[in-house]
């Protein structure tokens, strides 16, 4: 492992541990060099999952383009960034076990609202109007009633 301080390629493993409730391992590492240390994860390979966006174009998928939206739709809202992990590991973990090389990116939105909708209001309203792709203002406040009823 080449170390991310001085570029020198010895490094050593001084602590492995079981991460993200055992589906990865943290190594704690030390430069044979510069004696820096640093932390690596190390996870299982996946088959490489396709998403199937809306125009039926289709690319790999990416944690990190949940996550972007989840935070947009939290902006500003009492949600601490451990809930906001945990909402998007939930819902790589249900895409995973779906066990299919290929997801329409509807379904993924829908995992993600309705985990929203569990965790706070205001989120998944936000995260909905641009999901859904909301017209006009009744549209809006169509979902606005739904979620009031529901409370």
């Amino acid at each position: 492992m080449k170390c991310p301080f001085c570029g020198h390629e010895s490094t050593r493993v001084i602590d492995s541990r079981p991460a993200e409730e055992n589906n990865s391992i943290r190594r704690r590492r030390a430069c044979d060099e510069c004696d820096k240390r640093f932390t690596t994860y190390e996870k299982v390979e996946t088959i490489p999952l396709i998403i199937i966006k809306k125009d039926n174009n289709r690319e790999t998928y990416d944690r990190a383009k949940i996550e972007a939206g989840v935070l947009r739709a939290c902006h500003k809202r009492p949600i601490s960034a451990a809930q906001i992990n945990q909402l998007v590991d939930e819902v790589e973990t249900e895409i995973f076990n779906m066990e299919e090389r290929e997801i329409p990116s509807r379904v993924i939105g829908e995992l993600v609202m309705n985990k929203l909708k569990d965790l706070e209001a205001v989120a998944y309203v936000r995260f909905a109007s641009v999901y859904r792709e909301f017209k006009d203002i009744n549209t809006f406040m169509d979902e606005l009633k739904s979620v009031l009823e529901e409370k």
